[in-house]
């Protein structure tokens, strides 16, 4: 079949990157929350505030869930695009940067989580 549709493999891709985008956002939420409670002792220094303990442990779940979904889609488009044929897929197109950005903002997301746990 020589029919060139590259449609599907950039669906996959705009949907591994959608992903991605989803991950760095719960990443990102769970630093904030982490740090909640040394946001508010800046904002607000005469005050005696409680300790807000939960705020770290919810941080670090966040953290930890936005890297488990970055790599979880990666994985799920490599396999992906492992069940294409060479005529569904884009020539001289390069495979390797979307992967490699999922796995990486995985591998940041858990060591984030792990720095938010110590």
């Amino acid at each position: 079949m020589e029919n060139n549709d590259p449609r599907v493999f950039f669906a996959a891709e705009r949907t591994l990157l959608a992903w991605v985008r989803t991950a760095l956002g719960l990443i990102g939420l769970g630093f904030v929350v982490a740090r909640f409670g040394l946001f508010v002792r800046l904002m607000r220094p005469d005050v005696i505030h409680p300790a807000h303990t939960w705020a770290g442990v919810i941080g670090v779940v966040l953290a930890a869930l936005g890297a488990a979904s970055a790599a979880a889609a990666t994985w799920q488009h490599r396999r992906f695009c492992g069940t294409l044929a060479a005529h569904e897929l884009p020539p001289r197109y390069r495979l390797a940067p979307a992967p490699w950005l999922g796995f990486g903002v995985a591998l940041t997301g858990a060591a984030l989580a792990v720095a938010l746990a110590a």
